[in-house]
């Protein structure tokens, strides 16, 4: 394009002279950038353009901070914020570009700069004139100019989305793939080259499906010194593999990601912009767990490790170990943690420990967290473990030699792996070994600083496969390949006597609520009311419900159901001049049980929690006849007159405040009385009244 032979318009005044031509200059990418050249030096070229339009060079600014950025939007876009600046400033006569989209591919920038220069008396100008936006026909051409320079990015950019979509529908567009495959030459999508990425890959997903939680599984690669495949995607080292430390992260997208099953997947996460926070772009994007959602999904497409069945049920356990399901199998002594339902509400019971983790509490206090209501229900949890503990025996019985078979094979496949996971860290090491001595070997000998260092890197290598060499010994002599005849026989005895092996203190808890996770759903627990029974409803995994009704320990021997019998009981006992201790052996042999349900009842609890409660039927001994003098008062008779106690009448006679004696009143009793007339009725009651005063102890070494 030859400038010399543009027309420019005779709109310039003097007074756009005195101001600055503003010469902006873009392109949209570093790669227009270095390979169309043409187009950046077209564009500086405007500087001359601007000199014959009259602009000394003093007062000529090229602005080219947007090189390499996209004119789609003002944001991020420093050329173009100070461009709009300087005019607001009223420094700019003139702007120059090549061609409107070079300003700006967006209407709503586009027009916002006409405004402007629109406002402060700019001028704009291109390739084909210059152009005054206060001017209607000027204006409408540079609107629509700018309107058509915006749809000519839409249809660019549709078309190249249309282009994607289409690579992607053949499965053929690139895109990361995570570790376990690689782009072969061809550009397919291939099983890594490695074999031992591809092992320990592999073994993840079988761990997981037997260990069921994300954590189990990276415990077991952390206690085995496993580490995970990479590749890196750019850079110098793209396509190299290195091996990193195992983390909860990566081993969570693996099990989300379908593309182990063999899928191609594409448009998988969706971003919603009413999601997004300010200041934030990457927030906003949702994986959408619909496959009929996602943009393609093109089943065996590429080499599987798994199933598509045996992907959902990893998300099905991973949405199990979510807390608001059952949750994790956590730490603790708890076996049904996440399993319980309230019999009442509904609602899911949690667990409580006591007593520094030495008691145990199922209860249910969903609705007190939330609304302040009272707790629906209590109990304690060792009970209600030991019922659902035997019912998981009953279950186990039958299947004794099966497990056995199965434990086994499971062992000597675990030993399998781990000694496969062995050699190829150990055929890894000598190949390290072999290239550095190889690289030694080659190295010319008059260099001595390179062959320093590489000899350096030999006998490293040659140091980390000794250790890994050591580490495989005393593996496999703590772990042999095969199970011995006495390991499988004692494998045998063990399954053949389950609850022996549940009781074992090598069978972690973790272990037996992994069990019940696999056999029960849920447990629904029924108190009736505050008593001590208890009605308890186990939904098995395949539909089938057993109910079960046990005897809970309760606080108070008033909560017992069977209260009302057990004190006609022992009044008839008690009636019959039984003692406390012959009374508690007769309830015993007759099957009452205490509160605490755990020890039988004892003399001490039939007196103070049964005998203390019996009303006293029988009456008071008739006093005899008291040959007492005028104003003379029994004790009984002058706490009923003064209205106090017997205690402080008695405290009142030993300081001498009551004028007493003591009198014979039968051979076997004697009885106090006191004198007191009217004016020492009223003497005792001030002295009742007066209030009470501390006084501090006396010394007795100052006496």
């Amino acid at each position: 394009m030859n400038l010399d032979k543009i027309s420019w318009d005779s709109k310039i005044r003097q007074q756009h002279y005195d101001r600055l031509a503003i010469i902006y200059v873009r392109q949209s990418t570093i790669q227009q950038i270095e390979k169309h050249t043409e187009s950046t030096k077209l564009q500086y070229g405007l500087v001359n353009r601007a000199k014959q339009l009259g602009w000394v060079e003093q007062r000529i600014l090229v602005i080219d901070e947007d090189l390499g950025i996209s004119g789609a939007s003002a944001e991020g876009r420093p050329g173009f914020q100070r461009l709009v600046a300087e005019v607001s400033l009223d420094h700019v006569g003139l702007v120059l570009g090549i061609e409107m989209s070079r300003l700006a591919r967006s209407c709503r920038d586009w027009h916002q700069l006409l405004e402007v220069c629109a406002l402060f008396d700019t001028l704009i100008g291109d390739v084909d004139g210059i152009y005054d936006p206060k001017l209607y026909n000027d204006r409408l051409l540079l609107g629509l100019k700018g309107t058509m320079s915006e749809a000519e990015l839409h249809i660019l950019k549709q078309r190249m989305l249309e282009g994607r979509n289409a690579k992607a529908r053949r499965g053929e567009l690139w895109m990361r793939l995570p570790i376990g495959y690689a782009w072969d030459a061809s550009g397919t999508i291939q099983k890594d080259p490695d074999e031992q990425a591809q092992s320990v890959t592999q073994l993840i997903f079988t761990l997981f499906d037997r260990l069921q939680t994300v954590g189990s599984v990276l415990n077991y690669f952390v206690k085995n010194k496993i580490q995970l495949p990479y590749r890196f995607k750019l850079g110098a080292q793209a396509g190299e593999l290195r091996w990193l430390r195992p983390n909860r992260t990566t081993l969570l997208g693996l099990l989300h990601n379908p593309i182990y099953t063999g899928a191609y997947v594409f448009g998988r996460r969706s971003t919603d912009f009413r999601k997004k926070k300010p200041g934030r772009p990457s927030t906003g994007k949702e994986i959408l767990a619909n496959p009929q959602a996602w943009q393609v999904l093109l089943k065996d497409h590429i080499p599987a490790y798994i199933t598509w069945e045996q992907y959902e049920r990893n998300l099905q356990q991973l949405k199990k170990n979510a807390s608001k399901n059952k949750g994790t199998i956590r730490k603790g002594s708890s076996l049904l943690s996440g399993l319980l339902v309230c019999g009442h509400c509904g609602l899911r019971m949690s667990t409580k420990y006591i007593n520094n983790g030495s008691g145990l509490r199922y209860n249910c206090n969903a609705m007190r967290i939330r609304y302040a209501d009272p707790l629906c229900q209590s109990l304690k949890g060792d009970d209600l473990d030991a019922l659902i503990t035997d019912l998981i025996l009953e279950v186990l019985q039958p299947a004794a030699l099966e497990v056995s078979l199965k434990v086994a094979e499971d062992l000597e496949a675990e030993h399998i792996q781990l000694q496969t996971q062995w050699k190829q860290r150990e055929e890894r090491a000598h190949f390290d070994v072999e290239r550095a001595r190889r690289q030694y070997s080659s190295v010319e000998p008059e260099n001595r600083l390179v062959a320093r260092s590489l000899e350096r890197q030999w006998e490293e290598a040659l140091a980390k496969e000794e250790e890994l060499k050591a580490d495989y010994a005393r593996f496999t002599a703590q772990q042999p390949l095969t199970l011995s005849d006495s390991e499988r026989e004692a494998i045998r005895q063990l399954a053949s006597d389950i609850p022996t092996l549940w009781k074992d203190p090598a069978t972690s808890s973790s272990d037996k609520k992994a069990i019940i996770r696999l056999l029960i759903e849920r447990i629904q627990v029924t108190v009736q009311g505050n008593t001590e029974k208890a009605s308890v409803e186990v939904h098995w995994a395949g539909g089938h419900r057993t109910v079960k009704t046990f005897v809970r320990p309760v606080g108070k021997i008033e909560q017992l159901s069977y209260y009302p019998e057990l004190l006609s009981r022992v009044t008839v006992l008690n009636a019959e001049g039984k003692t406390p201790m012959i009374i508690a052996q007769i309830l015993n042999e007759e099957g009452w049980l205490p509160p605490k349900m755990k020890k039988p009842f004892t003399d001490s609890t039939v007196s103070h929690s049964l005998l203390a409660k019996i009303p006293r039927t029988n009456k008071k001994r008739a006093l005899p006849i008291l040959n007492k003098k005028c104003n003379e008062w029994t004790l009984e008779e002058l706490a009923q007159k003064l209205e106090t106690s017997l205690m402080t009448l008695q405290a009142w006679r030993k300081r001498g405040e009551l004028t007493a004696r003591l009198y014979q009143a039968t051979p076997q009793r004697k009885i106090w009385l006191i004198d007191a007339d009217q004016a020492e009725i009223i003497r005792l009651q001030s002295l009742k009244a007066k209030p009470r005063t501390w006084s501090p102890p006396t010394d007795r070494k100052n006496k």
